[in-house]
């Protein structure tokens, strides 16, 4: 196992969780802290155990953001400045190589397997950016999401001007954007954002809970291509969509998973899928 700086990496069976680590700095983002995230997501993916991961923050906060520092050094540049960190050089998920997974944090859409944010706190910035592109946000009532880049004198970044559209529609995506406005759980759970309303502190161990109980009724292949399909037909016309899901379907239907699917529940008993291989 890695030991990481930034970060906090654990796995309790089949579920591994990262907590943003800097909690006097209310998690903001370094280059180290991105860094650190990608590798630990790669561990995640390359574990057969591992049937999903949970992202959260340390103290109270998600993340507010990129560090303060750095956001400093890239106006004065005039340019995005990155700190290249060899040791933790990782490529996680995107089996299909789909160029619109490469950036960061659009990568989190080309894993293989369920990422959820567990949202226990402030989420601005970049760190709002990360939950947005996570699969599913559990948030506690009390977190607040703010976007805050119109009065960084900037405009929606790192993707997610085409990502929240898709979650909460385009006219409260705008709502967040022009106001930069606190929202908190109830309000980001009312317009479709946060997935599950949690008590506070509470929404890690929901997040946790919620990834073992899928590992113990789905076969990890059907979680990896449901999650392929969801991701790939997006930009796809409903045609394409179908005829390419009836091909994996007929492959579906030929796999061993489908024959212990069938099997555990004629006979009643807990289904034994196999492990995602690498």
């Amino acid at each position: 196992m890695v030991d990481y700086q930034e970060i906090q990496y654990v796995i309790d069976g089949a579920v591994a969780t990262i907590t943003m680590s800097r909690p006097d700095q209310l998690n903001a983002l370094t280059d180290l802290t991105q860094a650190e995230i990608r590798h630990a997501l790669q561990q995640s993916e390359q574990n057969p155990e591992v049937i999903g991961t949970v992202l959260t923050g340390a103290g109270r906060g998600f993340c507010a953001g990129v560090d303060m520092n750095a956001l400093g050094t890239m106006s004065d540049a005039g340019e995005r400045t990155t700190t290249s960190f060899e040791a933790l050089k990782a490529s996680p998920g995107n089996p299909d190589k789909d160029p619109n997974y490469e950036g960061s944090p659009t990568y989190f859409l080309g894993l293989r397997k369920p990422l959820i944010a567990a949202i226990n706190g402030a989420a601005a910035g970049l760190g709002f950016s990360y939950a947005t592109f996570c699969d599913m946000r559990f948030m506690d009532r009390t977190a607040k999401l703010v976007t805050s880049f119109g009065p960084r004198g900037l405009i929606a970044e790192h993707g997610t001007s085409w990502m929240l559209p898709r979650i909460v529609g385009p006219a409260n995506a705008l709502d967040m954007y022009w106001s930069s406005r606190r929202i908190d759980g109830e309000e980001a759970y009312r317009m479709g954002y946060a997935n599950r309303l949690c008590e506070p502190g509470t929404c890690c161990a929901e997040a946790q809970q919620f990834l073992r109980d899928i590992a113990n009724t789905s076969a990890p292949s059907s979680i990896m291509m449901m999650k392929r399909q969801v991701y790939k037909h997006l930009n796809r016309e409903l045609g394409e969509a179908m005829a390419e899901s009836t091909r994996w379907m007929d492959e579906s239907l030929a796999g061993d998973d489908f024959k212990e699917g069938v099997a555990s529940f004629v006979e009643k008993r807990p289904p034994n899928f196999s492990k995602l291989k690498n």
